[in-house]
């Protein structure tokens, strides 16, 4: 499924490469202008064809960048985590050591068992922490 977040992200980084406005980089791939505000607006999802008429027209740009987030535009190093970055992050969030254990007022060390973050919408998740 196509992240139209992250495409549209990338039309834009694009488009201020090349120092085009929308309405110029419409006409520099063939298509209507309407089709740009379209997409950048979020209304609209790319077609295959309007993918491959940005990938013919700039040949800097390859599929996984425009459309993934994954490599480089002309040796600029994208920014955009790849799902697995994001699934690792989720699977072991990372717990500053000097976090992990506390010493209580009569000098013992006391365990993290479970770390709980709360989101401002109101939900949480859970983390099991096992102490090594």
């Amino acid at each position: 499924m196509l992240n139209t977040a992250i495409f549209t992200k990338k039309l834009q980084e694009l488009m201020a490469y090349h120092e085009l406005t929308a309405s110029k980089f419409a006409d520099s791939i063939g298509i209507q202008r309407s089709s740009i505000s379209h997409l950048l607006s979020g209304r609209n999802k790319p077609s295959l064809d309007f993918v491959l008429k940005i990938i013919d027209r700039y040949p800097e740009v390859t599929f996984d960048w425009l459309v993934k987030g994954i490599g480089t535009l002309d040796g600029i190093e994208t920014e955009t985590p790849t799902l697995f970055d994001q699934q690792e992050k989720k699977l072991n969030p990372t717990i500053p050591q000097d976090r992990v254990t506390k010493k209580n007022s009569q000098n013992q060390q006391q365990k993290i068992e479970k770390v709980i973050l709360l989101y401002q919408d109101g939900s949480f998740k859970e983390y099991d922490y096992k102490n090594e």
